[in-house]
């Protein structure tokens, strides 16, 4: 006798941030759907070691069984699921992964080349530094840089606004990213008047993650938004504001406007995947520059006609800023170089063939290179 099929609770799902008003719009979620008709979708809420926690709706959670497949060392960390990721659940196994509308990923640390994501189907990337001893411009720069390309908004909250008194000065240094249509907001965490200025990304339906160093208010910020004290603060080391790890998993979680919320612990390495492009990372500016060069392989130290050195001596962009620009464009470089070759070790470790626990791929569809 073939399985029932669930009738699944959209308007359940619509408050965990189903994109929908009724069944999957989005073809490749329509075939991974009918392909396991006895499922249901569900989204993960937490991520662990040996399990997920998923929901089917906001009071709903339920510890998930993950496939075999995922938890073998040589699996992709990638392509197992991440908090934000949508599931198909069949009982309380989880049978597909869903295809991601949006993603934010990182580099993971060690030597061999593997991607980490961060959280998945977001709107909204909230970058959270602080306007103490964590602000820096480079670092927001970076966080951008991982932002760009994955098809998030980002928006940069510079916290601890009450402790300072020069929040404008702050926001002046990140004028170049303003001037390319990144949001830039100075807050004080602990006041939700303050916070309001956040509500236009807080809408009923859409998912923000916060991003941000440890110590950078990230918690406090959270615990404003639910209206409740749920998440553990810390205090910070007064010589260099570092806190110490509040968050220590990642965590998906409503928000009393309709919102979904995901907070991540601290991250202290930012490395790129190879993926990213630095006209959407929060380099626009220098990247229209350059295709304004009279050489097109200007490398904009001394050669003559080199318009981002003519914006540099007119004082339109900071000296730190395009040798930061440099510095990650080599990141992204050997990245994109060390992804390459995973990309073709795992296209023969796979032999063409579509193995258990990977995205779901339509038949006909060609694999992304």
């Amino acid at each position: 006798m073939a399985a029932m099929t669930q009738t699944p609770d959209f308007i359940a799902l619509q408050t965990i941030g189903w994109p929908w008003p009724g069944p999957a719009q989005q073809a490749d979620w329509q075939a991974a759907m009918a392909a396991h008709p006895q499922a249901r979708p569900a989204r993960v809420i937490e991520q662990h070691r040996t399990h997920y926690v998923v929901a089917d709706g906001p009071d709903a959670s339920i510890k998930a069984e993950s496939l075999p497949e995922w938890q073998r060392p040589r699996f992709p960390s990638h392509e197992r699921p991440a908090v934000g990721d949508w599931v198909l659940l069949d009982g309380i196994r989880i049978v597909a992964l869903l295809p991601r509308r949006t993603a934010i990923k990182r580099g993971a640390a060690g030597e061999h080349y593997h991607q980490q994501v961060i959280a998945a189907n977001i709107d909204t990337v909230f970058i959270v530094c602080g306007l103490d001893a964590d602000f820096n411009p480079r670092r927001i720069e970076r966080y951008l840089l991982l932002v760009g390309g994955g098809g998030a908004e980002p928006v940069v909250v510079l916290t601890k606004a009450d402790q300072t008194e020069h929040s404008e000065d702050a926001l002046a240094v990140l004028e170049e990213l303003e001037m390319q249509g990144i949001a830039l907001h100075a807050i004080n965490g602990l006041d939700a008047d303050s916070v309001a200025v956040l509500q236009p990304w807080l809408g009923p339906g859409r998912t923000v993650v916060l991003v941000g160093s440890s110590g950078a208010g990230k918690s406090t910020l959270t615990n404003t938004l639910l209206g409740e004290q749920r998440m553990k603060t810390n205090a910070v080391r007064a010589n260099d504001s570092r806190g110490r790890h509040t968050t220590t998993h990642r965590a998906l979680m409503p928000l009393p406007t309709g919102a979904c919320l995901i907070d991540t612990p601290g991250m202290r390495e930012l490395k790129p995947t190879g993926e990213e492009t630095l006209s959407e990372g929060g380099f626009a500016d220098i990247e229209a520059l350059a295709a304004q060069c009279r050489f097109n392989d200007c490398k904009h130290q001394q050669e003559p006609g080199c318009a981002v050195r003519a914006a540099i001596d007119a004082g339109e962009i900071e000296e730190s800023r395009l040798l930061n620009y440099f510095k990650l464009k080599e990141e992204v470089a050997a990245a994109a170089a060390k992804l390459a070759v995973r990309q073709a070790e795992t296209a023969q470790e796979r032999g063409g063939k579509k193995g258990k626990g990977q995205q779901f791929r339509p038949a006909g569809k060609p694999r992304r290179r």
